[in-house]
């Protein structure tokens, strides 16, 4: 009677030892490979931190104008193309001839990059080339939704039109912004401005101080809503709706149509 086979026995061990094993065994150093992996991992860490941080920053944002509105309750008015809104000039000094055929109004908040970016790139360019001509009226209606430094701003910049200054403290705003709630905009930092300016500091400081403009401030950013401001700068030309820094040309091609009518 023939015998069962006997089974082989399976050894998945290898037949020999691994070399980097036997190395290490045999005192042999790997410091270039441990190098390169201690820089590989410094790399990914680098940029696992660097990801956190940027989503840090993400979250400490300020939340958009829409989602702002939408939290109070308030949703801005949904504009067809082309569809024009009225939109009066406010109550602070508007630049140019009050007979002018196309009107210009701003809603800004004086820490919005973007609003420093279309100060800087487009309303000089418009005021040179269309305000001082006679051709536009240019009005700024404070939208200060940022935090607590772009309301303070945006009194400090009334206070010095009671000295005859509004536009002055405008634009030294715009050329002296810092990062949104920052300390730029303190009111120690807003006061030394309007000593820098010339202006009474004693009379400004006691306007700064009482809050004397916040309801003003206030009533511009519930202008802005009505009208349908969602985000800032946010531009009419005689009620046509230009939305964020838009470059030059795009704002000289909409008042260039309007004065064509």
């Amino acid at each position: 009677m023939a015998k069962a086979a006997k089974p082989q026995k399976l050894n998945f061990l290898p037949k020999k030892t691994p070399a980097f094993i036997d190395n290490v065994v045999k005192g042999k150093s790997y410091t270039p490979l441990l190098v390169l992996l201690l820089v590989v991992a410094a790399f990914l860490i680098g940029m696992l931190v660097t990801k956190i941080q940027y989503l840090e920053k993400s979250a400490q944002q300020a939340p958009s104008v829409a989602q702002q509105q939408q939290q109070q309750g308030q949703q801005p008015p949904t504009l067809a193309p082309g569809q024009r809104v009225t939109v009066d000039t406010g109550n602070l000094p508007v630049m140019g001839d009050k007979n002018a055929k196309v009107t210009v109004v701003e809603f800004a908040d004086y820490q919005c990059p973007y609003c420093e970016k279309w100060f800087t790139d487009s309303e000089q360019n418009m005021i040179n080339d269309y305000v001082k001509t006679g051709k536009v009226k240019f009005a700024f209606r404070d939208y200060p939704f940022l935090g607590q430094e772009s309301t303070w701003a945006a009194e400090a910049a009334r206070c010095a039109n009671d000295q005859g200054k509004f536009w002055d403290y405008h634009d030294y705003l715009y050329k002296h912004q810092g990062p949104e709630n920052g300390g730029t905009f303190t009111k120690d930092s807003l006061k030394k401005f309007a000593a820098d300016l010339g202006l009474d500091t004693t009379q400004f400081n006691s306007c700064l101080d009482t809050d004397k403009y916040s309801k003003a401030a206030a009533d511009d950013l519930a202008a802005g809503q009505k009208a349908g401001v969602s985000g800032t700068p946010t531009i009419y030309v005689n009620g046509l709706q230009l939305v964020g820094a838009q470059p030059y040309e795009t704002l000289k091609q909409t008042i260039d149509q309007e004065l064509s009518k």
